[in-house]
């Protein structure tokens, strides 16, 4: 049976739920989940206080709902489980997660999945900025799990990304795979500029209609058609992941960059493009 909360209130002020995830909550009773401690603004107020809650946590699935634009942290260092938000949702979706699933049936704030390590994170709609990146100052972004964002999606996508895989169905701003060190991003849409500046290595795709312009730190290499991008895609599809028929049998232009960090990473352009 799934453990449901409902948002109560809207409010200005933000909520941070930071811990409220299901591994924590699975052998806790409703009386006990009601007096755990989350923030509104500097305020430590029970969980209780602000979300109706019902249903049953031992199964390891939990459902917010609401009016949850402005509440924080949903997901954030989840080991296990799965998390299903109906509506819109704060920042820090997911950050840190090692495990389980996170869907979000609405749109997302920035720093989804910022992080993360393992795992699986759906957006249906659109996501903030920095999606998958590395918290200022901290060396690494997300070091493994997936994120599928259906719409679009802000600036920095995958900052200092470290492994793992980040898909983004619609358009993206700008410095996407910055100071990138590993990992793979497909990008559906139209796109900003500067990405890859300072790529370490990684793959970075433009698999729409249209390319951003590229700095003039990578070099074209070579047009060929990879074996890895239809496993990719086709792990894609398994999601449910909007995955145009064209582009499984489409080439791509390689460019490796960024060569002021040696040369090591790729930029893919899908050649059908106009």
């Amino acid at each position: 049976m799934t453990l449901r909360l409902q948002y109560k209130q809207t409010s200005s002020v933000p909520v941070e739920v930071e811990g409220i995830t299901p591994d924590a909550l699975r052998d806790k009773d409703l009386a006990e989940i009601e007096q755990l401690a989350i923030y509104h603004g500097n305020e430590q107020l029970r969980l209780g206080e602000l979300f109706s809650v019902s249903g049953d946590a031992s199964d390891a699935r939990l459902e917010w709902s609401g009016e949850l634009a402005g509440v924080h942290w949903i997901g954030a260092k989840m080991t296990d489980g799965s998390v299903h938000i109906e509506g819109d949702a704060g920042r820090h979706i997911g950050s840190q997660m090692r495990g389980g699933e996170i869907h979000v049936h609405g749109n997302a704030g920035d720093w989804v999945g910022g992080e993360m390590h393992r795992g699986l994170i759906r957006v249906h709609g659109r996501a903030g900025h920095l999606v998958g990146s590395a918290y200022r100052g901290s060396p690494r972004g997300m070091t493994g799990g997936t994120i599928l964002v259906d719409g679009d999606v802000g600036n920095e996508l995958g900052h200092s990304m470290r492994r793992g895989l980040i898909a983004v169905g619609g358009n993206t701003g700008d410095l996407a795979a910055f100071n990138m060190l590993a990992g793979t991003i497909l990008i559906f849409g139209t796109s900003g500029i500067r990405h890859a500046a300072g790529m370490k290595r990684g793959t970075l795709a433009f698999l729409g209609d249209s390319h951003p312009p590229l700095l003039p730190t990578f070099r074209h290499a070579c047009r060929f058609r990879p074996d890895a991008m239809s496993l990719l895609l086709a792990e894609l599809r398994q999601h449910d992941f909007d995955v145009p028929a064209d582009v499984f049998a489409a080439d791509y232009d390689l460019y490796n960059g960024d060569l002021i960090e040696g040369g090591r990473g790729e930029i893919l352009l899908r050649t059908s493009a106009a």
